[in-house]
């Protein structure tokens, strides 16, 4: 096997392996899920936790790309609220995001 060949292989592997652990991790939660008892506060914590990691994950995006970044996150929520639409909301926070940016803010 020559070196590009087992990089080739080194790379299958590693790709092999991320899948594994993923879907590893993704049954072992619902493995466990299955193990715990539902009350209503848990489900009440769960039914939020989809918008706590959009939060978290929008915000420190938003504020690290400027009045761009959080001008488009608002018209994201905006367009959410107005539409019901994650892939229309997402496209018109994009265009706006890109607007501004053109505009030179």
């Amino acid at each position: 096997m020559t070196g590009s060949e087992a990089g080739t292989f080194n790379i299958y592997v590693a790709i092999f392996a991320m899948a594994a652990a993923v879907i590893l991790m993704r049954f072992g939660g619902f493995w466990l899920m299955a193990h715990v008892p539902l009350t209503a506060r848990l489900q009440r914590m769960l039914e939020a936790l989809p918008g706590c990691v959009m939060m978290a994950t929008a915000i420190p995006i938003a504020v690290k790309n400027g009045p761009a970044g959080m001008l488009a996150v608002a018209v994201a929520l905006a367009a959410m609220i107005a539409i019901r639409n994650d892939f229309l909301a997402v496209m018109v926070a994009l265009g706006v995001a890109a607007g501004v940016r053109a505009a030179g803010f």
